[in-house]
């Protein structure tokens, strides 16, 4: 077996030692429980001792992508025995449950359990340490495009922990009222339903025609817009509402990045 010169492992364990807080900041909120991100860094550790380095440019980088592989398996192991046992994952300790709430809030530490293992990560590795999309695609097996829909499903789960429930009447009202402004090519209704944004409104009237083909349906639980020619959906808009106006808009277009999403047909 190849073994490292001790010049090398050297090397590589004082590498390590200067990120390893910042790693295992990293599995701590990945897993929610200090053991286990303790776990993982050591797994880690034992991968970057038998790996070359040597061609690696972003250190740090690297040894992060390490650390969230190691997690992503403990995350799917975790979810493979609490179905087999119907269990709960392990108690995040107060340490833990105080440095994930600095990030995405109390109320969202329940949520991120929840998540499933790929969500996690990729709402982690994008949100809570900037790592880009391009980046965070290997780790969970996906295309950009896919992983940066993980991320958003994530967001969006987080974020209502702590909003008020969705009210899904009010939402299908608001759709129905943007898709009639649409296929109308009513300017002004179009503005209104979007919360004045005219530079917005003004933009999305040049899809009028392609707006014949739209309809409401349900998107991770929220109210959404699909592009549906024929039955076959080719584009989502997954949509952010601000009370009874659309604020913001997701535009989905890659095959793989709407396999992501959870949509459901209305009446």
């Amino acid at each position: 077996m190849y073994a490292q010169p001790d010049f090398v492992t050297a090397l590589a364990a004082n590498t390590f030692e200067e990120h390893r807080t910042h790693l295992r900041s990293v599995a701590l909120r990945m897993l929610g429980s200090q053991t286990e991100a303790d776990d993982a860094v050591q797994e880690a550790w034992l991968k970057v001792a038998r790996a070359d380095s040597s061609a690696v440019e972003n250190l740090r980088g690297w040894l992060t992508t390490i650390v969230a592989r190691v997690c992503l398996d403990m995350l799917r192991s975790r979810t493979s025995r609490r179905e087999e046992s119907l269990g709960a994952a392990p108690e995040p300790t107060v340490a833990a449950e105080r440095e994930i709430a600095e990030a995405v809030g109390m109320a969202a530490v329940i949520v991120l359990d929840k998540l499933e293992p790929a969500e996690r990560i990729a709402f982690v590795l994008h949100d809570l340490f900037s790592m880009p999309f391009d980046d965070i695609a290997p780790i969970v097996g996906r295309s950009s495009a896919a992983a940066r829909q993980l991320a958003s499903r994530a967001r969006r789960r987080v974020q209502g922990a702590s909003a008020p429930e969705i009210d899904l009447p009010i939402q299908r009202r608001v759709v129905d009222q943007f898709i009639a402004a649409f296929r109308a090519g009513d300017m002004e209704a179009l503005v209104a339903v979007l919360g004045g944004n005219r530079e917005w409104a003004q933009g999305a009237i040049a899809f009028k025609q392609a707006s014949q083909h739209f309809k409401a349906v349900l998107v991770d639980g929220r109210v959404g817009v699909a592009l549906a020619p024929g039955g076959k959906i080719q584009r989502v808009l997954v949509l952010d509402f601000a009370g009874e106006t659309i604020r913001n808009a997701d535009v989905v277009v890659e095959p793989d990045a709407i396999a992501e999403l959870d949509i459901q047909e209305l009446p």
